[in-house]
């Protein structure tokens, strides 16, 4: 009895241009391949060879820690725990090695707690072998275990031999994986992730300075990770916050430390500086209501069910196009969460992203006899 539904669109107040990953940047920088992340987004400020398997160095890491995190995490390990070194462990990652170490001695027993200090804070080849061993069996069978976790975090551009980053011709990662890593190791091990960020750490009264340059040049600097092999060059994870926002980079292939700490800064401030953090749409925000046909209610509203938050470009205020697109009216019944129409949101008519629009209650559909009684109310004095 009722006519067909009608597409209706409106256009909402808007403003403000979305990151879009471009070849043309505002920035370079000399690193061999760099990205820059918007922690609470995921959206890319600046990237350079990203998805590129790469030497990771000791930034690979991160994965060994991500693994004794999770175990940490599920009660199946306690930073009280203790783990005996080998003598492969000495031998590879102790100070004979030239290699980043602990100084781990043959047979003695450390607590996981030190271990992850060892790891993060001084780098230690011999305290990640530990961990590997110790977890594992053998470093063979945690490298397996790390790559089967990697595909499970949707990290596909890595693979991994040891769990130290020595150098090894199946050991490469791509700084989008590292990125992601660290995305993940902040906001899943929040408990741990002070660590990173600790400058010193003495094991077996030798004391050692963490390696990150940042957390001296930068004070909203708190971690992640450095790198450096022959091959690699001079690498750093990094992540810092500025307010409520919070950014992480990936650099590899840097000449020196100094260069290292120069690049790094130099693009996370950057970073900071042309990019901001807005909702676009909030969550439970009303963006229209609409009739139900044979509704228990006359209409219902239709909301956005989550924030719609992204990181924009500064300097390009009002330039996002917001236009609610729906149809009315909608026939009952209704479920709260139905989809009934989307926001497009588009910059230079360029379609970006659509955010589903939807019901915000139940509806149920009205009995036999309360249809004839719309119906005739129809027939009487029409309807929409």
């Amino acid at each position: 009895m009722f006519g067909r539904k009608k597409l209706y669109s409106s256009v909402l107040t808007a403003g403000l241009i979305l990151v879009g990953v471009s070849s043309a940047w505002a920035i370079e920088t000399k690193a061999r391949n760099a990205i820059l992340m918007d922690y609470d987004t995921g959206q890319y400020l600046y990237v350079k060879d990203h998805e590129k398997m790469v030497p990771p160095a000791s930034m690979s890491k991160l994965m060994t820690v991500y693994m004794i995190f999770e175990k940490l995490k599920d009660g199946s390990l306690s930073l009280d725990d203790t783990f005996t070194v080998s003598e492969r462990a000495w031998k590879l990652g102790g100070a004979a090695s030239g290699g980043s170490t602990m100084f781990l001695k043959i047979g003695e027993k450390v607590r996981v707690e030190d271990i992850l200090k060892g790891i993060l804070i001084q780098s230690g080849n011999d305290a990640c072998i530990v961990a590997a061993e110790n977890l594992a069996g053998s470093e063979d069978d945690f490298a397996e275990m790390m790559n089967k976790k990697a595909k499970k975090i949707g990290l596909n551009n890595s693979s991994f031999a040891n769990s130290s980053g020595l150098p090894h011709p199946d050991q490469k990662m791509s700084v989008e994986d590292l990125a992601k890593l660290s995305q993940l190791i902040i906001r899943d091990f929040p408990e741990f992730y002070h660590i990173f960020s600790e400058k010193y750490y003495t094991h077996n009264n030798i004391t050692q300075g963490n390696r990150n340059p940042l957390l001296y040049s930068m004070s909203n600097a708190d971690g992640l990770k450095t790198g450096h092999t022959e091959e690699a060059g001079f690498c750093l994870t990094a992540s810092a916050t500025k307010g409520d926002r919070r950014l992480i980079e990936v650099m590899t292939g840097l000449s020196s430390n100094k260069e290292r700490s120069e690049e790094a800064e130099r693009l996370m401030e950057w970073g900071f500086r042309e990019f901001g953090n807005y909702d676009l749409l909030t969550k439970d925000q009303v963006v229209a209501e609409v009739p139900v046909v044979f509704g228990s209610e006359k209409e219902v509203k239709l909301i956005v069910p989550e924030t719609t938050k992204r990181t924009l470009k500064k300097s390009h205020a009002s330039k996002i196009k917001m236009t609610a697109v729906y149809e009315k009216p909608v026939k009952a019944p209704v479920a709260a969460g139905d989809k009934l129409g989307e926001v497009k949101i588009e910059l230079d008519g360029r379609e970006m992203i659509n955010v589903p629009l939807v019901a915000d209650r139940n509806v149920e559909k009205l009995g036999f006899f309360g249809r004839i009684g719309q119906n005739l109310k129809y027939l009487l004095f029409g309807a929409e």
